[in-house]
């Protein structure tokens, strides 16, 4: 398939692909424990596979699971996933400039594979707005990268669950491979300032429902990045004029 696109686009398919890759070992240790979560819980093997194939937000599935347990009406467990999963109307709002340009159906796939990392790191890239050769075909190396590691491990968990003893703890190493993925995207004073905001702001949020503390924490993260961001040319530009100003008194001096 990759074949039968361009040289370019398919060079920057393949470079998605090498961006996301170092992070594919905790996505597919994340899958791995959903899968198992999901096989442990109430709903049968077919529900379990279909739920992560359509689903694909593993957050918005781990927190449906007691629902389904306790037998809840469906439009309680579909206003829970939509409240855990109402960060990504930031997302799409971050993608809006990028791909409305295409057809619907397109922009259809390209929204129901994005997921939290691989948003961040096609963010990352600095894209202009509008069409740019290579930059759909660089988020669909993203995204179906992580969504191939996603599925994959998702359903060997499913799978493999009855041979899993619950003594194992393996949702606590699901959430320390995701670390490593969340260091590597801190690479200046806004990012940290983002991470460390959200990081307080979750755990102080904790205990809202339908996991509010996650929506909270996301919007206040780029609060903090862009007030960072806003804070960091202000300086850089009252040291540029300063410097003019300088500049200017050396001149009269002369």
């Amino acid at each position: 398939m990759l074949n039968r696109l361009p040289e370019f686009e398919r060079r920057a398919f393949l470079a998605g692909m090498r961006v996301i890759s170092p992070t594919a070992m905790a996505v597919f240790s994340w899958g791995l424990v959903t899968g198992i979560a999901m096989s442990k819980s109430s709903l049968t093997l077919p529900q379990a596979i279909g739920m992560s194939l359509l689903v694909y937000a593993g957050s918005a599935q781990l927190a449906t699971l007691p629902l389904f347990a306790a037998n809840l009406p469906l439009w309680m467990i579909l206003l829970t996933a939509a409240m855990v999963n109402l960060r990504f109307l930031i997302f799409s709002a971050g993608l809006q400039p990028h791909f409305a340009h295409l057809p619907l159906w397109r922009r259809v796939i390209l929204g129901f594979l994005n997921g939290d990392i691989a948003f961040v790191m096609f963010m990352r890239q600095g894209y202009e707005p509008g069409h740019v050769p290579g930059k759909e075909s660089f988020y669909l190396g993203l995204t179906l990268t992580n969504w191939v590691a996603w599925q994959v491990s998702s359903i060997l968990g499913i799978l493999l669950a009855s041979a899993i003893p619950d003594s194992w703890g393996l949702e606590f190493a699901g959430t320390l491979a995701l670390i490593p993925v969340l260091v590597h995207t801190v690479i200046n004073r806004s990012t940290a300032m983002a991470v460390l905001v959200s990081s307080v702001l979750v755990l102080l949020a904790f205990n809202l429902p339908y996991r509010l503390s996650l929506l909270l924490a996301v919007v206040a993260a780029i609060a903090a990045g862009m007030a960072c961001d806003e804070m960091a040319e202000r300086v850089k530009l009252r040291q540029i004029n300063a410097m003019a100003a300088s500049g200017r008194k050396t001149e009269e001096r002369s």
